[in-house]
């Protein structure tokens, strides 16, 4: 029995509700094509370790100073997730427990800044993330947030816009990494500036942690004070947080997550990221980085000779930005057309956008998914020719019928596991 198979057959008989959908689900998986950026099919190691008899028991604290008894074994898989982590990473100090990227980011916060402190940070708008601070979100309330954005020119990190704000406000803090940032950063600058003002640089490498555990591009772990990361996306793991710093900052984000922000942690999801981390840390997984980014890079290639722009020009990651100006259509209308045509991407802000959030100009499509389902060069061409004739055909049911068909032709010769490391 293969662990894709032990819900439906599990819980069939005790919730047939729970378990169709379940069923629907994994076969909405298999039969599409999964290119959102930050999502990515996980190994059945994974799988098993996050549905395993760990989701029974709280384990409040940390290892060997735990507040209930029975912890044995939770405190081996939480070292061993520890240790995986600081090796994979070349951290110095490691935190396991966040509940997401989110979380940790906010656990960040609590452990280094004031409310009203001022803070630096890449504006959603222009490729950051929501949990930055902006204005909707528990960081834009409690804190003074301060915004930069990319270049009109370059639509790259505006670094003479960085220099100015942070001068001009003092920030006890400065972030970088996002969530729609095709280029690599450059840490480096960003350090100085950090220790120009003497604030804490904080990298949020949540959608490139998987290509820096890979090797595949810089690391910022040695650069920056501290670094926080989902476990899921390029990483390949369950949907959780983790947090990297400075040996200095560690006992202060051991209090913010445990007791400040977080009760007891979710074991289970800790013992999938110590899978997760044993995985990468296997040679072969910097083969997948690697490929991942080149298949990222083919596809933005294909749409570029199809007539689409890419913000900034192409990628260095496993993201593409796409402006659909030229197509005369919305982020919403693309994205909708090809859901139906079996693709599943997302609509998405691009730089100085003139639509709605709710429609956007743009869509933002990853490889990590495919890659992982063993796709290469051949179904990366074929998958951007389909995502141009679809953008271009957004209400040509027929077309999108025929495209559908071919996208579930293709998705059936990948089975929908991450490939063996």
């Amino acid at each position: 029995m293969t662990v894709t198979e032990v819900p439906a057959k599990s819980i069939a008989s005790q919730d047939p509700e729970v378990a169709a959908c379940l069923d629907a689900e994994f076969k909405r998986q298999t039969n599409t094509l999964e290119m959102i950026a930050s999502e990515n099919i996980v190994s059945d190691a994974v799988l098993q370790a996050a549905g395993s008899v760990m989701t029974n028991k709280y384990a409040e604290g940390y290892p060997g100073k735990r507040y209930y008894h029975g912890c044995e074994q939770y405190d081996v898989v939480e070292n061993l997730a520890i240790d995986r982590a600081k090796k994979l990473f070349g951290a110095e100090f490691a935190n396991v427990q966040p509940h997401s990227g989110t979380t940790a980011n906010q656990e960040v916060f609590l452990a280094t800044v004031k409310a009203g402190d001022a803070v630096v940070s890449l504006s959603l708008a222009h490729g950051g993330h929501l949990s930055h601070g902006h204005a909707v979100n528990m960081a834009g309330k409690l804190y003074a947030i301060h915004q930069y954005g990319v270049s009109r020119d370059t639509e790259r990190i505006d670094f003479d816009e960085v220099a100015k704000l942070v001068r001009e406000h003092k920030p006890k803090m400065i972030i970088t990494g996002g969530s729609a940032y095709p280029r690599l950063i450059d840490f480096d600058r960003f350090r100085e500036l950090a220790d120009e003002a003497g604030a804490v640089f904080l990298v949020d490498m949540a959608h490139f942690a998987g290509l820096v555990a890979g090797q595949a591009i810089p690391s910022p772990v040695p650069v920056a004070d501290i670094v926080t990361t989902t476990t899921h996306k390029t990483l390949r793991g369950p949907r959780g947080g983790l947090i990297l710093a400075k040996e200095p900052f560690g006992k202060s984000i051991q209090k913010s997550v445990f007791p400040g922000m977080q009760g007891g942690p979710l074991m289970h999801l800790v013992a999938a990221k110590a899978v997760a981390f044993g995985e990468a840390l296997r040679p072969s997984f910097k083969d997948y980085a690697k490929r991942v980014i080149r298949n990222a890079q083919l596809l933005g290639e294909v749409l570029a000779g199809e007539g689409l722009r890419l913000v900034t020009g192409g990628t260095d990651t496993h993201l593409v930005l796409v402006d659909l100006t030229a197509f005369g259509t919305t982020g919403k209308a693309a994205s909708d057309a090809l859901e139906d045509a079996g693709i599943t991407v997302n609509m998405n802000m691009i730089p100085f956008d003139t639509r709605k959030p709710t429609e956007c100009s743009g869509i933002r499509i990853g490889s990590p998914a495919l890659t992982s389902r063993g796709m290469g060069e051949d179904e990366f061409r074929r998958i951007g020719r389909w995502i141009a004739e679809v953008a271009r055909n957004t209400e040509d049911k027929a077309l999108i019928a025929r495209v559908r068909s071919e996208v579930g032709e293709m998705a059936s010769s990948f089975p929908l596991r991450a490939e063996e490391n």
